[in-house]
């Protein structure tokens, strides 16, 4: 027996605390989260049934079948050499925030500060892409296998319903990080099980089976010069990126609108930093957190892609009926249009489509969870407005009551802004991984130059070691690939509302935060261990 592995569960929860004092943190929330449930969390965001499910007919307009059989695979190459550099910064900096923290230790706290407004915009559209894409879902299963006629194509009514079902995910991150723990872990079986039956009943009762050959042909749905308008909630606004990329568009043909669909499998595959977030949360976090970043992404590739392809090959009347699946009638999802044509027994459909909404309201659970650590953790260090009601834990279920009430409100209010639900989804894809890039960027830098801080075999467990700089190159090169592709039309708003986003940093920053940011403070072991204690003395008086 090891010796890692002869330690108690308290004795490796002592050394975790002692990992984070000497970040210069105190054990505030609860360590109650294992490997698996780390990686739960991570895996629940990414949530294969959600991302890759609302969007499927949003990539298959573009371009057809290969945007499966092709896109998915490519973008997950690129995605997991990103991951592979998050995973190793989770492993030498174990703390909740993640990002901002670790662009603080190796950029210091401009870097911070910058990475942390990114990301916490990219949380909140994150958590609104989600829960809106739910809310449309579960309110076309509910028009489908009830017969009720909840008017999905009405922006206000789905964001209605999108308020709905995020109460309850309030509640329960606000009640304690084991129950929420408990449901990730089950998020894990019922998306893996859930993708087993939706490809059992797919490939046993499926009426429509298309030809292998099938998923290597290419179709487009989309006229891609038709992007002369885009809209901010009930504004619509002529396209000045259009007059100069009009020719670009008009010649593009297959190629650009493949490049395009891509946002399909990019959006799916966010949200994985939700590991290192949760690291104060962690049982040994040096590695699990960082494995949880990494594992959420390659297991999300393999399920994801099986389902896909068996989607594929279902597309009721092959090419030709590829523009009822990207646009289905009567206001039915995509994949859920796909699946009520190929049965003849309704109950299937009804089964699946059940899986699914299930899937995502679990996705929106733990996309609530990540947002609210990333918001503590920032408000902590003093780095947003309303920083000293945001930081505050309860005593007793130790959560961060006012970071999930303020961020879920601002989930809502941001859906409605954005109105078009593509262009939540490119807005929290740029925001996220330009900040997942500035603290790869810095440690890549820092290596490079062989100055201040970086990891090295000794400070992170999990070590990418001789290959780290040849993986964080490909990873810096396709973050900016991506963040030109899904800032142009038909997400023009998307990299508009970047730009009014750094903007607005810039004279928060000259106005106010620079008065008095610094980044993290790290306190004395005294004063962590009082804030400790203060906490447990707090919890006893309200039992």
């Amino acid at each position: 027996m090891s010796e890692k592995s002869a330690k108690t569960r308290e004795e490796i929860i002592r050394e975790d605390m002692k990992d984070l004092h000497k970040l210069g943190y105190a054990q505030q929330l609860f360590r109650e989260m294992g490997g698996f449930s780390n990686f739960a969390i991570s895996f629940s965001i990414i949530s294969i049934l959600t991302g890759a499910i609302l969007l499927y007919g949003y990539g298959l307009g573009f371009a057809g079948p290969i945007i499966n059989t092709f896109g998915w695979p490519l973008v997950t190459v690129f995605v997991l050499a990103i991951a592979a550099s998050m995973a190793e910064l989770a492993s030498a900096y174990p703390t909740a925030g993640g990002l901002y923290f670790w662009a603080h230790r190796l950029g210091g706290y401009k870097w911070a500060w910058v990475t942390a407004w990114f990301n916490m915009l990219g949380q909140i559209m994150i958590t609104a892409g989600i829960n809106f894409a739910a809310a449309l879902y579960i309110a076309g299963a509910v028009n489908r296998i009830f017969g009720a006629s909840i008017n999905i194509d009405n922006t206000f009514v789905v964001v209605g319903v999108m308020v709905v079902i995020m109460i309850p995910q309030m509640l329960i991150n606000i009640f304690g990080v084991k129950l929420t723990a408990m449901l990730n872990d089950f998020s894990v079986y019922w998306h893996i099980g859930g993708v087993v039956i939706i490809i059992a009943l797919l490939s046993l009762f499926g009426k429509h089976v298309q030809p292998f050959g099938f998923l290597f042909q290419s179709a487009m749905n989309t006229d891609l010069t038709s992007f002369t308008t885009f809209a901010a909630g009930n504004f619509e606004f002529d396209s000045i990126m259009m007059k100069a990329l009009g020719p670009f568009y008009a010649t593009g043909g297959i190629a650009l609108a493949f490049v395009l669909g891509l946002l399909q499998a990019q959006w799916t595959y966010t949200g994985y930093d939700a590991s290192a977030h949760v690291a104060e949360e962690t049982v040994m976090a040096r590695l699990n957190s960082a494995w949880g970043v990494f594992l959420s992404v390659a297991v999300s590739a393999v399920v994801g892609y099986t389902m896909l392809i068996v989607l594929t090959l279902h597309i009721p009347n092959g090419l030709d009926g590829i523009a009822n699946v990207a646009a289905p009638p009567n206001g039915l999802p995509s994949v859920l249009y796909i699946v009520y044509e190929n049965f003849d027994n309704v109950l299937y459909g009804h089964i699946i489509a059940i899986i699914i909404g299930v899937a995502m309201w679990l996705c929106g659970l733990a996309s609530i969870t990540s947002m609210s650590r990333m918001w503590f953790a920032f408000a902590r260090d003093g780095g947003m407005p309303g920083h000293g009601l945001i930081k505050q834990i309860h005593p007793k279920w130790r959560t961060p009551i006012w970071s999930i009430v303020i961020t879920c409100a601002l989930a809502v209010l941001l859906t409605i802004y954005s109105a078009v639900y593509s262009v939540i989804v490119a807005v929290s894809t740029t925001a996220l991984y330009l900040a997942y890039g500035l603290p790869i960027y810095l440690n890549l830098r820092n290596k490079l130059k062989k100055q201040g801080e970086y990891t090295t075999p000794e400070t992170a467990p999990w070590s990418l070691k001789a290959w780290g700089v040849f993986i964080n190159v490909v990873a810096l090169l396709w973050i900016a690939f991506i963040t030109i592709l899904f800032s142009i039309p038909p997400n023009e708003l998307a990299g508009w509302s970047i730009i009014i986003l750094a903007v607005f940093m810039l004279i928060y920053w000259q106005v106010d935060a620079k008065k008095r940011f610094t980044g993290p403070k790290p306190s004395a072991e005294e004063e962590l261990r009082r804030i400790e204690a203060e906490l447990a003395q707090l919890a006893k008086g309200d039992d």
